[in-house]
């Protein structure tokens, strides 16, 4: 009977303890589900007809895709500083990816200083969970449970094999600090899932957010012979790996779905799915975008987007309106019953009142980007958008309204615009400081735009021929 009683008055505690400060509602569970490097059309919502992409695909039908969904930088370290903190990651100077010695510097990566969702989350009662890869820390002070998250599993550089081999402290798995043994790993993508399945299984009457982060389909090109077997049909060897790698994450979502649906909290359960950045140059696709990973044209920056929340969010919506990724900090703190407005420091807005059509305006005037200092950037404001592009040489002025995968530079033709935008990026970049280090993204990028002009003079000599 005392057992009884304990345990009915520990569900009643737990119950209190989901609701937001207003008391009206109960607090969401919020799941953040990253892809590394995966382009525009390579998932089925999108149009791709290739990969095998049939749970991504029903749980978008189920929720909202963003149309114009934007990250706020081309590459994958400074995407996810902006994501994690809501903020232009250029304003705390975190504009490149961290080299590969960083482990022992504690001043390379997004500061403590810098408030993460994790830690708005776990101030709202939220029980915290990271897994899969990190890249915003590389010193273990910078590490994911030093900023807000209750648990981790994962490593904490910018690439790793697939089968957990460790190399190095940037490419090893560690949980929660202490290193996995690699008999106890099998696939990543696969080895991220369980663990995501298990925290949520763990359920403690506390809401919960994940940040799962996958590898995949970032290089190294791994797959298993399970997936491999589902993009057979694609004859192009390198893509039908990469498809293998994307449909491993399909598999993976829909586990987690289905695990939501065996608890009985995916009604109440927001899932965000989106990738880093664009696609890589090899093997992904970007079409009918412009450009890849690494470059400000539409193909670097706007990337595969979704939400879902069935017990407040429309189905089998598209939203048109210009979105991004520093948008979801707020619109979580709103949906867990907490003015966003209170974290004075975030430059994303929350979208519930836009997509429940509370508000009709559209969510930004303007969107920023800036890459190494100012070495590339762009600014969109409604159609126009400006990119001052390191590969052309050039600033480049496109209206996207009419010319939406970026043929023809306007800029000539519209030099009032062009200063009109240049204006509000020197303004908004004043507040920004200078990158904190340099990664090779500017030898990079010359080195590309030659191979290019190379190959093009190449082919014309050939034809002379």
């Amino acid at each position: 009977m005392k057992a009884n009683l304990n345990h009915f008055v520990a569900q009643i505690i737990g119950f209190l303890t989901i609701l937001p400060l207003t008391g009206q509602v109960e607090k969401p569970n919020i799941i953040v589900i990253l892809t590394d490097d995966q382009g525009w059309a390579d998932v089925g919502f999108n149009g791709a007809t290739d990969i095998p992409t049939p749970n991504l695909d029903r749980l978008a039908a189920e929720g909202v895709i963003f149309s114009n969904g934007y990250v706020s930088h081309p590459y994958c370290s400074p995407s996810r500083a902006g994501l994690l903190t809501g903020r232009y990651q250029a304003r705390f100077g975190h504009d490149c990816n961290m080299p590969y010695d960083t482990e022992n510097d504690a001043t390379i990566g997004t500061p403590l200083s810098e408030k993460m969702i994790s830690e708005a989350l776990k101030e709202q009662g939220y029980r915290t969970g990271a897994i899969g890869k990190w890249h915003v820390g590389d010193h273990p002070d910078l590490h994911p449970t030093k900023q807000g998250f209750d648990h981790w599993f994962g490593f904490p550089g910018g690439g790793m094999n697939y089968w957990g081999k460790p190399n190095g402290p940037l490419r090893t798995v560690f949980r929660n600090g202490a290193p996995v043994a690699q008999n106890k790993l099998h696939y990543l993508t696969d080895d991220f899932t369980n663990e995501t399945i298990d925290f949520i299984n763990k359920n403690d009457n506390r809401p919960f957010f994940i940040y799962l982060a996958y590898n995949a389909p970032h290089a190294p090109d791994h797959a298993t012979e399970q997936y491999l077997k589902n993009t057979e049909h694609i004859e192009y060897a390198g893509r039908s790996i990469y498809a293998a790698m994307v449909n491993a994450v399909d598999a993976g979502v829909g586990k987690i779905d289905s695990t939501l649906t065996a608890n009985g909290i995916k009604e109440n359960t927001i899932l965000v799915f989106l990738s880093d950045n664009g696609g890589r140059m090899e093997h992904a696709d970007n079409r009918p975008n412009r450009g890849h990973k690494g470059m400000l044209f539409e193909g670097g920056i706007k990337v595969p987007f979704f939400i879902t929340w069935p017990k407040h969010l429309k189905k089998a919506m598209r939203y048109e309106s210009v979105v991004s990724s520093l948008d979801l900090f707020p619109t979580f703190l709103e949906a867990a019953g907490t003015d966003p407005k209170t974290e004075k420091q975030l430059d994303g807005t929350s979208l519930l009142p836009y997509l429940s059509g509370e508000n009709t305006a559209n969510p930004h005037e303007k969107l920023f980007w800036r890459s190494v200092g100012g070495f590339e950037y762009a600014v969109r404001e409604g159609n126009f958008k400006l990119y001052k592009s390191a590969y052309k040489g050039k600033k480049m002025l496109f209206d996207l309204k009419n010319d939406p995968y970026e043929r023809t530079d306007i800029a000539e033709r519209h030099p009032n615009v062009i200063a009109k935008l240049e204006k509000a990026y020197l303004e908004w970049d004043s507040k920004n400081l200078s990158p904190g280090w340099l990664d090779p993204h500017q030898e990079n990028v010359l080195k590309e735009e030659k191979k290019w002009e190379s190959d093009r003079a190449k082919s014309l000599k050939s034809e002379e021929k």
